[in-house]
């Protein structure tokens, strides 16, 4: 599947950028790369209409100059631009994502990850919160969940870390072929990669569920992870901001979930909820 890429210049960035990149959220867009102009933002060529712009209200402000070009980019061009910028990164000292072709370097968790066009490698703010909410958590005999599962890091850590079983879930067949990859490459057996949306869950179990999804999302299938939670069971949810959280933690007080912990880099969020 081809993406829509959409290339602003904004000015000035903040916090006009996080504005901007909310907005298209909210929108269907489902990755950003922040640039020292602005943003970068992607969507599926499917989803993309040339009127969709016209509902995004910080284009409209006299407060902010915004520019952008747009281009169609296909699936394989990613990693060869992806190559030339990505660089391993270290997440609470303890975990290491690099691709293949990067040196490995001594730590307790490995994490070797080549994305096609799915993204989540760790250097997203939302990414890089949720590994380190798995590096804070105990996933030892866990059944997990990870929801819109792109490249499939957080599954491999939380197998890494110990998990009995892992249910990796994307609605994109690209991310649901990378993560199969992905899976391979750090020979994690017992992860089940899927392709699907929250319907698959039916009948499901699990005591940990991540999902790193845009908030629209999020509220839409919020019962149906609680459905599935064990008692006690932890819910990490990111892919939004600060902004969201009374959104966010009054849906899942509803539900009787209660927030345990919270994350924040850069105006994104990432909740710890508990099924109590």
């Amino acid at each position: 599947m081809e993406y829509i890429e959409i290339n602003f210049e904004v000015s000035p960035l903040q916090p006009h950028v996080d504005i901007l990149i909310a907005e298209l959220g909210y929108l269907g867009f489902e990755s950003f790369v922040e640039t020292e102009q602005g943003v970068t933002a992607y969507i599926q060529k499917p989803d993309y209409k040339d009127c969709l712009l016209d509902e995004i209200n910080i284009l409209k402000s006299s407060e902010v100059q915004i520019s952008y070009s747009i281009k169609t980019i296909a699936q394989t061009n990613w990693n060869e631009e992806w190559e030339k910028s990505f660089e391993p990164i270290e997440i609470g000292g303890k975990c290491h994502v690099r691709a293949p072709f990067h040196e490995q370097k001594p730590c307790d968790y490995d994490l070797v990850i080549e994305p096609k066009m799915s993204f989540g490698t760790g250097h997203h703010e939302t990414t890089h919160m949720m590994l380190q909410f798995i590096l804070d958590h105990d996933f030892k005999n866990k059944a997990v969940l990870d929801m819109g599962c792109g490249t499939g890091v957080l599954a491999i850590l939380a197998s890494k870390k110990g998990a009995f079983s892992v249910d990796a879930i994307d609605i994109d067949n690209w991310c649901y072929e990378n993560s199969m990859e992905n899976v391979n490459r750090n020979e994690c057996n017992n992860i089940n990669v899927q392709e699907g949306d929250a319907s698959l869950l039916i009948h499901q179990k699990y005591d940990c569920i991540l999902a790193n999804i845009n908030r629209n999302i999020l509220i839409n299938d919020l019962s149906t992870y609680v459905s599935c939670l064990n008692n006690r069971g932890s819910l990490f949810l990111s892919g939004f901001y600060n902004v969201d959280i009374p959104i966010i933690e009054a849906a899942c007080n509803a539900l009787n979930l209660k927030l345990q912990a919270k994350q924040e880099q850069k105006n994104w969020v990432a909740l710890k909820f508990v099924n109590s």
